[in-house]
């Protein structure tokens, strides 16, 4: 998602740490205001209960918002057994109760059939898609969306707390699409029991961790201050991932007016491209030329 007004010029990452209660939205419209950048986005919504990482791109860093959005996740979730509500969270309303409470030791047993490449219906709450229209608001209406099952990746989940009978904690390392309160309500289910999401944290996003989030107090206090400008990580920052192809000048000034450029070698696949110790584009690399497929202004 992302925004667009008049405003000084920014540009690259910034870490937000978002804080329960408001949606992912509402902070980046905050974060906004309190930069004046010209142009933001973030990069994969967090639901209003979340906190946690909330990658924020600034003016060209925007361009790069589609490869953090597929990077990988990691989520701390303390689920509540016992009690199921509309959204699959503490937002909702309760529609069931049930006095089945797992022990630590299910749990744990449990934990591996949620484990690698499993099949997740998403939340009726959720903003996919069904014809059209967000899940969430035809649940709204009180209709139910029919949602599709799809598959999604978890690389990893422990329990980091489950002594509470009533509650337990789990830390999930995952991919693209995958929805925790999903998790929640289909774990409790193999349990014989109901749960919700009662809590819920995100530490990372790709390259994006929680050790460098910023609140919005914070910001507020350091954006007009040179202290700022550590918080801001630069653009390439998201593109970690790909490798880097510096080019000469000669090249450059070819490659900004978008005409490929021809490379030594038969390598192929998604290049950074670099020209004087800066991020010029990002290109594709096949039969031996650079196509570029995003160039950045200088």
């Amino acid at each position: 998602m992302g925004r667009k007004h008049v405003g000084r010029r920014l540009d690259g990452w910034l870490v937000l740490d978002k804080p329960a209660g408001m949606t992912s939205a509402t902070a980046l419209g905050k974060a906004l205001k309190m930069t004046g950048a010209a142009k933001a986005g973030h990069a994969g919504t967090l639901d209003p209960l979340a906190t946690g990482v909330l990658p924020l791109a600034f003016g060209q860093a925007t361009r790069t918002v589609a490869f953090v959005m597929g990077g990988a996740k990691r989520y701390r979730v303390t689920i509540r057994w016992g009690e199921s509500r509309t959204t699959d969270d503490a937002d909702g309303d309760v529609i069931d109760r049930n006095p089945v409470r797992p022990s630590a030791a299910a749990i744990l047993a449990a934990l591996p059939v949620f484990h690698g490449t499993i099949s997740q219906t998403p939340p009726r709450y959720a903003a996919v898609k069904r014809d059209g229209e967000r899940a969430y608001a035809i649940a709204r209406r009180g209709e139910d969306p029919e949602l599709e099952p799809r598959e999604v990746r978890v690389d990893g989940i422990v329990l980091a707390a489950g002594d509470d009978p009533d509650l337990a904690t789990l830390e999930i390392d995952c991919g693209k699409g995958f929805y925790v309160r999903a998790l929640a309500r289909d774990l409790a289910q193999h349990l014989g029991t109901l749960g919700h999401v009662v809590a819920l944290r995100r530490l990372r996003v790709g390259p994006f961790h929680e050790a460098a989030a910023i609140s919005l107090d914070r910001l507020d206090l350091l954006v007009h201050s040179p202290a700022f400008v550590e918080h801001l990580l630069p653009i390439e920052t998201a593109l970690a991932d790909i490798p880097a192809l510096p080019i000469s000048e000669e090249a450059a000034l070819r490659l900004s007016r978008g005409a490929s450029v021809k490379m030594p070698g038969n390598g192929e696949g998604p290049v950074r491209v670099t020209a004087a110790g800066k991020l010029l584009a990002l290109g594709k690399l096949v039969g031996g030329e650079i196509r570029p497929v995003r160039v950045f202004n200088q």
